[in-house]
């Protein structure tokens, strides 16, 4: 990733070259391996953290926190890969946030198509409940698929598609949204009447910002928005998140 070829650098740097040759191969080196790490992402498509460094993450499908409970197909990395025109939008949200000493976590963006279909295999096998009292203790595993919870197909293989939140920037605390991400039940609908009014507050601060720099909403999650004319609109993508 560009921030590794940066650290890179600044290592390699540090070494004295007294001949003159030999600076030259280690430059050659150094451009051969950014190439390499930049040829991994397909046009269109940039590492969010190359563009907005104090972003948040808490990459779930890279972990063992989310409604599987291991690692997601397709995540091999803890990184954030997003749309170019999507990540610039988003960083103007994070530039009005950040006045107000607040800024973004991002929990998911981009999503390989291997990995939406690790979840449909994973709603299929009605007998692994290992984590629904976590994400879903409400919702029978059997109507995941009825309910809309999965499906064989997401708008986050796009590439504009994201899950996130508000946090404080100091501290990094999440504010209170009345769920966490990725619950599912009706509590995750924006406009679900039975919160304090301090969760609407910041359901509310979340979805005006992101409306505000160009996103569109899914109303049954509070977390989940979309790049309005997204630049790659019903394309399905599989290349990795590394």
């Amino acid at each position: 990733m560009p921030w590794i070829v940066h650290k890179i650098i600044q290592f390699l740097s540090k070494l004295a070259f007294k001949d003159f040759k030999m600076k030259i191969k280690f430059a050659f080196l150094l451009v051969l391996i950014h190439l390499s790490v930049f040829a991994q992402l397909p046009k269109g498509f940039v590492y969010v953290q190359d563009i907005i460094p104090d972003i948040h993450l808490e990459l779930r499908y890279c972990s063992y926190n989310n409604f599987v409970g291991k690692p997601v197909e397709g995540y091999n990395g803890d990184v954030l890969v997003f749309s170019e025109a999507a990540t610039k939008a988003l960083k103007n949200v994070q530039d009005e946030l950040r006045k107000k000493g607040l800024g973004l976590k991002v929990f998911d963006a981009y999503r390989p198509q291997q990995a939406v279909n690790n979840f449909s295999e994973w709603a299929k096998n009605v007998d692994d409940t290992l984590m629904k009292q976590a994400f879903y203790p409400n919702v029978d595993k059997r109507n995941l698929f009825k309910e809309g919870y999965i499906a064989s197909k997401s708008r986050h293989s796009s590439g504009s598609t994201i899950d996130l939140t508000i946090v404080d920037l100091k501290s990094g605390e999440e504010l209170d949204m009345g769920t966490p991400f990725d619950f599912f039940g009706r509590s995750s609908w924006y406009l679900h009447e039975d919160l304090t009014e301090l969760q609407k507050s910041n359901r509310t601060l979340l979805h005006d910002v992101m409306i505000k720099h160009g996103f569109r909403h899914y109303p049954k999650e509070w977390w989940h928005f979309t790049l309005r004319g997204e630049p790659f609109r019903n394309q399905y993508f599989d290349f990795p998140v590394e």
